[in-house]
């Protein structure tokens, strides 16, 4: 009579329910003792084996529980963790597109303030220049000057 425990106890129950009542008597019964007790001694010979596997599945979902919420956790870290480093890379792509910006305007200041300088280099060379060929020209209207006067030439 191997069936489960569940299945012994409806036959008990369908055992007692099905039993003759006792004369005069609404709760007593007669019952077959040796078939009341055979199912009995079935039930409590098979209940440590279910009650163990009972134990064994409770164990086992624990242990796939904790297996899971630790999985869980791994993947919370590495999840954290990756955040991490794609913040810190883009920190670092801003942190170099403004060291880039700084570097860019400082170039564009300091061609600016070459253009200047140059400017003014150029026009400091021509205003020298300039000074030079007036004071030559100064002194070739000097000695035409001189010529006509040395030798009575008039433009008349």
């Amino acid at each position: 009579m191997a069936s489960g425990i569940n299945e012994l106890i409806d036959q008990l129950y369908a055992s007692i329910t099905d039993a003759k009542g006792f004369p005069l008597s609404v709760d007593k019964c007669i019952l077959e003792r040796n078939n009341a007790l055979d199912l009995l001694e079935e039930i409590r010979a098979q209940l440590p084996a279910e009650v163990a596997e009972a134990k064994r599945l409770v164990s086992a979902k624990a242990e796939v529980i904790r297996k899971t919420r630790e999985e869980a956790e791994q993947i919370r870290k590495d999840a954290d963790m990756e955040a991490a480093r794609m913040v810190e890379k883009e920190s670092i792509v801003i942190a170099a597109k403004k060291r880039a910006q700084e570097i860019i305007a400082e170039a564009e200041g300091k061609a600016a303030e070459l253009r200047r300088a140059s400017s003014a280099y150029a026009d400091d060379v021509l205003r020298k220049t300039e000074e030079t060929l007036n004071q030559s020209l100064d002194g070739v209207r000097r000695s035409r000057m001189s010529f006509r006067n040395a030798s009575g030439y008039t433009d008349e």
